[in-house]
């Protein structure tokens, strides 16, 4: 008998008709700590073709903390876990994006991943909870993301109201203010179900238009996508799932419960990714010739 929780890739999916794109995903490495990464890294995609997710724009945070601290990777952790995400990339051309991670505490090395990651592909560039968002250590590399027309997602804590160990985490007014000093930076405020306040990050960031949110992390209050798209509004959300994909779907199903229109669902899922991408992003393959990437 065939397992009813299985489906073939180019079945109908759960979720609407595609294009899907999830702007904020993660994968597993072998040197990440564990020994099922493989099949972490395997339920990801399957869980993906389910739903109908077209594209998956993720990062590797080096070793997960297991050789390095998640939040303060070393410059090693840093490439290692770059390199195992652009491998991943020649992997899968038709259904992952990459984001270069980097640790703003060692900024040279930083413009260095980002420049080499870009030259193989990378598409965005991902900052963690390595100094505040509004740290002026920040500056080169959102100078730089700005330039070569990269967003930035940037982890957060939703109302950081006092710290938090073996991090720096930020909130909306710190991305708010780091914003407005790149007024030509797409910042992604990620995870607005990744815990704390997220009604504090609505009134953060409503004003600033450079500043997009991404609906991901476990959370699924009543209230949070609607009270989003009201004061934030579609044109600067977009559909994520991070690390837990039944939240995603659960979002979706959302999205069409409260009545959000066709072509405003359409942004949230795809349109406003399209937009602030580089162009050609999500084409069905868009990376360098062989010889370049040499």
């Amino acid at each position: 008998m065939s397992d009813p929780r299985r489906q073939d890739r180019g079945a109908s999916p759960l979720a609407a008709p595609v294009p899907l794109v999830d702007v904020h995903a993660h994968f597993w490495h072998a040197r990440a700590g564990r020994t099922d990464w493989q099949a972490l890294n395997d339920a990801r995609f399957r869980a993906g073709d389910m739903m109908g997710v077209t594209c998956h724009v993720a990062s590797v945070l080096g070793t997960y903390g297991f050789a390095s601290p998640t939040y303060f990777p070393s410059p090693a952790d840093v490439v290692l876990g770059n390199d195992a995400m652009l491998a991943l990339c020649d992997a899968e051309p038709d259904r992952v994006r990459m984001y270069v991670t980097v640790n703003p505490n060692h900024t040279a090395h930083a413009i260095g991943e980002i420049e080499r990651c870009v030259a193989r592909g990378a598409v965005g560039v991902k900052l963690l909870a390595s100094r505040r968002a509004d740290d002026r250590l920040l500056d080169p590399i959102a100078e730089l993301a700005a330039e070569r027309g990269l967003p930035m997602l940037h982890h957060a804590w939703q109302h950081r109201r006092h710290d938090w160990p073996a991090q720096e985490a930020s909130d909306g007014v710190e991305l708010a203010r780091l914003a407005a000093r790149h007024p030509r930076l797409h910042l992604l405020l990620a995870h607005i179900g990744g815990g704390g306040d997220w009604a504090h990050t609505n009134a953060a960031i409503a004003d600033v238009p450079n500043v997009l949110v991404d609906v991901s992390g476990s959370g699924i209050d009543r209230g949070m996508l609607d009270a989003a798209l009201d004061a934030i509004g579609p044109e600067r959300t977009l559909w994520a799932c991070d690390v837990t994909m039944e939240t995603g779907l659960a979002k979706l199903r959302a999205l069409e419960v409260i009545g959000l229109e066709p072509e405003k669902l359409d942004l949230v899922k795809w349109g406003n990714a399209a937009r602030i991408f580089p162009p050609g992003t999500f084409a069905a393959d868009r990376r360098p010739p062989t010889a370049d990437r040499a």
